[in-house]
């Protein structure tokens, strides 16, 4: 017997049982970076919980996920700023939500959600936008281009600080805002999961010979990553020799950005620390990476909205040390917040290559079982706070808001069945 439509998890009431809820999302490209995974991530949602998924982008070396998760790709050349081409593409994208029945609009990054926003009025639709990062304000006209990421119907900031960043600039009353914490993937994210062979193999690209560790810091590279504290720390270290069996492991792509990555490596060669600093570019098997790191450093010089590198060391019990500023002081448990037995790393002020040089020093100076504590109450923290299973049916439940449907529990009823990565990872 054919269940009913309120019978249905998924579907708004007096729907037909074959309708599905279609979202659109869009983002400038499918590269790397937190917007673009959590598209991907939330893709995997919709179509789990019996809806259709779109991704309007540029593409990227990320971009045949989309298929692989059951989502749908419409190439469009999202990230423009050209003004005329921003037009065109709002025109594209009205046809796109007639012909595709979309129901919702979704925008994550600020040039494309002004097109997507107008396209979302036109055609009468729902327009959530996610404020995925702190977004300089330098001027009159920074302020206005930017503030297109407060205008959504609904709101979601990925830390409080991002939330409060949104309130104070924009006065967007809390009945808008959503605070959805970002997810990590803690199935793919488990040390247990981690082959020795895949370690080998990365200590192998990097060039770490027997005996060497590696810190590192997976960031791109850009100037508030904080890639010159980094270097700088590690010149403290050496002078107070400390390096005899480190490798400061800097992985991440310059994307195109070769003035920087030149200067870093003048930097390195002007403190005769070549055989100890290496840039090694984009790591394709971060997991390992976790794994094969003594420590992970987040040495943003500017606010990280969220701060995934953070969350994502924690999991794999590697200890990290981050910035006191944006989220990571949500992310990270750290003295004094907490007592030393609760802590899940350290946090520092952001440009001080003394304080992390001190605290690299105790983090790779701790014993074994201490190291191993850590590491558990990092992952249990990470794993209870900060899960991918529950990132997502949050987010479901924004569009559940917006569209009166029941994507929420959908996602939850299957997740029961075939649990989450989370829950999986739980009970490993």
């Amino acid at each position: 017997m054919r269940a009913s439509d309120s019978e249905r998890p998924g579907l708004r009431p007096g729907r037909r049982p074959d309708w599905r809820p279609t979202i659109l999302q869009i983002v400038p490209r499918l590269d790397t970076g937190g917007a673009e995974l959590t598209t991907i991530e939330i893709t995997e949602a919709v179509v789990a919980a019996g809806g259709r998924a779109l991704v309007v982008t540029e593409g990227g070396r990320m971009a045949g996920q989309i298929a692989q998760r059951g989502g749908e790709l419409v190439e469009m050349e999202a990230g423009t700023k050209n003004p005329f081409k921003m037009h065109m593409n709002e025109r594209k994208l009205v046809r796109l939500i007639r012909g595709e029945g979309v129901d919702l609009v979704h925008a994550r990054s600020r040039a494309p959600a002004w097109s997507a926003h107008s396209a979302a009025r036109r055609t009468k639709k729902p327009f959530v936008t996610t404020y995925h990062g702190a977004y300089n304000e330098t001027n009159v006209f920074k302020r206005v281009y930017n503030r297109i990421m407060a205008m959504g119907d609904l709101v979601i900031a990925n830390s409080n600080y991002t939330a409060g960043l949104v309130k104070e600039r924009y006065d967007t009353p809390d009945a808008r805002l959503r605070v959805i914490h970002r997810g990590v993937d803690v199935r793919s994210l488990d040390p247990a999961r981690v082959s020795a062979e895949r370690v080998a193999a990365l200590r192998s690209r990097w060039g770490l010979r027997p005996g060497e560790r590696a810190v590192l810091h997976p960031a791109r590279l850009t100037g508030w990553k904080g890639q010159s504290t980094v270097i700088e720390a590690a010149a403290r270290l050496a002078r107070d020799g400390g390096l005899a069996d480190i490798v400061f492991i800097l992985a991440g792509d310059a994307q195109g950005r070769t003035g920087y990555r030149d200067g870093l490596l003048q930097q390195i060669s002007a403190l005769d620390l070549a055989d100890r600093v290496r840039l090694v570019g984009h790591c394709d098997d971060m997991p390992a990476a976790y794994v094969l790191a003594s420590a992970a450093i987040v040495a943003s010089t500017e606010p990280e909205a969220f701060g995934r590198t953070a969350a994502e060391a924690q999991a794999m019990g590697c200890p990290v040390i981050a910035t006191a500023i944006g989220a990571p002081p949500e992310t990270v448990l750290a003295t004094p917040g907490c007592s030393a037995r609760e802590r899940t790393g350290w946090l520092v002020p952001p440009g001080a290559a003394g304080t992390l040089a001190t605290c690299l020093a105790e983090a790779l100076a701790l014993p074994e079982a201490a190291r191993a504590a850590m590491a558990e109450r990092a992952r249990s923290h990470a794993v209870h706070n900060f899960s991918l299973a529950a990132m997502q049916q949050a987010t479901l439940a924004v569009y559940d808001e917006l569209l009166a449907t029941a994507l929420s529990a959908a996602f939850a009823a299957t997740a029961s069945v075939n649990p989450p990565a989370t829950e999986r990872a739980d009970e490993a």
